[in-house]
């Protein structure tokens, strides 16, 4: 970190994506660092760096903890080797007892949830960083193919890319799994290495070119229904800013996470059509029966790790009694998406580009 002046402090900080600079995700940190040298009238800067630009995209955090980088643009997912409750501070995977991303923002900012973040980094795994929502990087399709699925036995033989706990939960219901960066994906799939995967969905799979090795898309999916990066800033980086540039930070976090999540909304329809008009490709509903089936065994599987590890449990019951309160309200008092949507844009007409293939131009 670089600071001069007397009365307005001038910094530049040296933060990494782990992210590859040509997704949507990426585009998520650059838009931040956009905003936030307009908000600050220059006096705060970012160079912002692409995954594997300093060190390798998984070791980001401990690399912000050590201070070889200022601070970096990740998803907690990739810290359940260090403690399975990061997974929780992304939304966590299943059905995050019914919350939608404006209620799990809600959980963050009114119910705990970030406090609880800065006491899981700084105190259980006693590192040095200061811990910030700002990428809202879902609902998450089900995955990719290499061939139709139509239940869990269709899983047997195939190795596929999974992340985070979601990987667990898979495992235990027959998947062979394998975890990698979103960058070395389509290199394993083109090597045989993997027989499907998941990433995101939309226009960030298109980007990454699932549609050139597989032509089975499935969604949605359960493992990241509402999924939340993050900033990291080393804590004495941090501490060394001016409360103005503090606020400056989160204000324009902030406005990322809501500005930047309805254009990706955007690119992600126009996406959609393009992967089934151009490239072919057969996107499809996951059977009911396997997203029931992963509910269960996460919820078996997050009941044994709040029994062996009192923080894990600790988030999870703050999640669930913020949601308790949110859900059933908004579930009786708003009416859901596809009420008007099937008003509108009746189910049947929404099916038909998917199940047939598209008209040829005439």
């Amino acid at each position: 970190m670089l600071a001069t002046g007397a009365h307005a402090q001038q910094v530049s900080l040296k933060m990494q994506a782990v992210w590859p600079a040509s997704l949507t995700l990426y585009e998520n940190f650059t838009y931040f660092v956009e905003r936030l040298g307009k908000i600050s009238n220059g006096t705060l800067k970012i160079d912002a760096m692409p995954a594997g630009q300093v060190v390798p995209a998984f070791e980001v955090l401990d690399a912000t903890h050590k201070k070889v980088l200022d601070g970096a643009h990740s998803w907690g997912g990739y810290w359940v080797g260090k403690n399975k409750t990061a997974i929780l501070f992304t939304g966590g995977p299943g059905g995050t007892f019914g919350m939608d991303f404006i209620d799990a923002m809600g959980w963050m900012h009114h119910g705990g949830g970030i406090e609880l973040a800065q006491e899981f980094f700084q105190k259980e795994l006693k590192l040095n960083v200061f811990w910030y929502p700002i990428l809202p990087a879902g609902p998450q399709a089900f995955g990719w193919f290499k061939r139709p699925i139509k239940n869990l036995a269709d899983f047997k033989g195939m190795k596929c890319r999974q992340t985070g706990l979601a990987a667990e939960v898979w495992q235990r219901l027959g998947m062979q799994t394998v975890n990698m960066p979103g960058g070395e994906i389509i290199p394993s799939a083109q090597r045989g290495v993997i027989d499907c995967a998941e990433w995101v969905g939309g226009v960030e799979d298109l980007r990454l070119g699932f549609q050139n090795v597989w032509k089975y898309h499935y969604t949605p999916g359960m493992h990241e229904n509402v999924t939340i990066g993050e900033l990291l800033f080393n804590m004495d980086v941090w501490k060394g800013l001016s409360p103005q540039h503090q606020e400056m930070i989160k204000s324009a976090a902030n406005e990322t996470f809501l500005i930047w999540w309805a254009k990706w909304q955007k690119q992600n329809a126009e996406a959609l059509l393009e992967l089934q008009q151009k490239h072919g490709v057969r996107i499809l509903r996951t059977p009911p029966d396997i997203l029931i089936a992963f509910l269960k065994e996460w919820d078996k599987l997050a009941a044994e790790e709040s029994a062996k590890n009192p923080f894990f449990k600790k988030v999870l019951e703050s999640q669930r009694k913020y949601a308790s309160l949110v859900v059933p309200a908004k579930r009786f008092y708003f009416p859901p998406y596809s009420f008007a949507a099937n008003y509108y844009w009746p189910e049947a007409r929404a099916k038909a580009p998917a199940d047939t293939p598209a008209p040829k131009k005439k």
